[in-house]
């Protein structure tokens, strides 16, 4: 997948230092800064995590950190909307099952 270089109502989109980070123990790269579901979406992965009650995939829907869609355990943290948390080198990304500490640890 490629990456948006200029949007028509953002503008240009700056490109910052590659980094690594995994996700479900997969090394992956993406650029410090942009939201780690940007990241995730030009590596590929469009599911973020499962429902709880009937195990549907969710990924980005907003996009503006309103709803929880897009929720992953980031650094052993459950709940992070990854579409507004900024990406890091090192980041250990992981699906999410469910959208609570509870539900995820089934």
């Amino acid at each position: 997948m490629e990456r948006i270089t200029m949007h028509p109502i953002l503008g240009e989109s700056p490109e910052g230092k590659c980094v690594e980070f995994t996700c479900d123990g997969k090394k992956l790269e993406g650029y410090e800064g942009e939201p780690i579901a940007s990241a995730l979406r030009v590596n590929g992965i469009m599911v973020h995590r499962y429902t709880a009650k009937r195990h549907e995939p969710r990924g980005v829907f907003c996009a503006i950190g309103r709803c929880t869609d897009c929720v992953m355990i980031v650094d052993g943290i459950p709940n992070v909307r990854t579409c507004i948390t900024p990406l890091k080198a090192g980041m250990v990304v992981q699906t999410q099952y469910g959208v609570s500490a509870k539900e995820e640890a089934k």
